[in-house]
């Protein structure tokens, strides 16, 4: 079994850990609506992907006023 021979600064064992940070998110702004989205991915919001409606988005305020009139 590998023993190592000396004990590891934490000079060294800092450096060694240098790149396991957290990584931001990656947010770019919608063309079509202006709400904050993951870039490569649907807005949310609006349901548009580089200036194509992908999907048709409902508003909340219309399913509302369905189910009150059933």
């Amino acid at each position: 079994m590998a023993v190592p021979k000396r004990k590891i600064s934490p000079s060294k064992r800092n450096m060694r850990r240098s790149h396991d940070r957290l990584v931001g998110r990656n947010l770019v702004e919608c063309q079509n609506c202006g709400e904050f989205k993951l870039s490569h991915q649907i807005c949310q919001s609006c349901g548009y992907y580089k200036k194509k409606e992908v999907i048709q988005m409902v508003d909340t305020d219309e399913e509302t006023e369905q189910d009150s009139e059933d």
